[in-house]
């Protein structure tokens, strides 16, 4: 049950979310084994003119940029595994947005607990019957 927390310098448009979901939901289920019913995204837009990078603007560099991070259960994925997501998110991205800026991040985090609500209300559900 990954999540992803996802912010991007473009205008927002629901093509551009559909595009950036589509792509991080193969690259995690594809590379990292996850499933797609259970993770979840979060996309935030960044004007350019809100972006600064070195002192400047994104727009006055005429340059995209992404950060994002991702977080999953610890120990549930390989450094090659992990490596090779970070590659294609990159080149991804940079077909998406264009222009991709060199100081941008994807941040990989292992949680030794994810817990969900779904999770919790198992829990609680089950605590309950007995």
């Amino acid at each position: 049950m990954p999540i992803l927390n996802v912010k991007v310098s473009a205008q927002r448009s629901a093509e551009m979310t559909q595009k950036i979901a589509s792509t991080l939901l193969d690259l995690t289920s594809r590379i990292l084994g996850k499933d797609p019913k259970v993770t979840a995204i979060a996309i935030d837009y960044v004007d350019p003119e809100d972006w600064i990078v070195g002192g400047q603007t994104l727009a006055v560099q005429g340059k995209s940029s992404v950060y994002f991070d991702i977080k999953v259960t610890d120990e549930t994925n390989t450094k090659a595994e992990k490596t090779q997501y970070i590659a294609e998110a990159f080149a991804a991205f940079a077909e998406l947005l264009g222009n991709l800026h060199e100081e941008s991040y994807i941040y990989f985090a292992d949680r030794q607990s994810l817990v969900s609500f779904d999770d919790c209300h198992r829990v609680l559900t089950r605590s309950r019957k007995m």
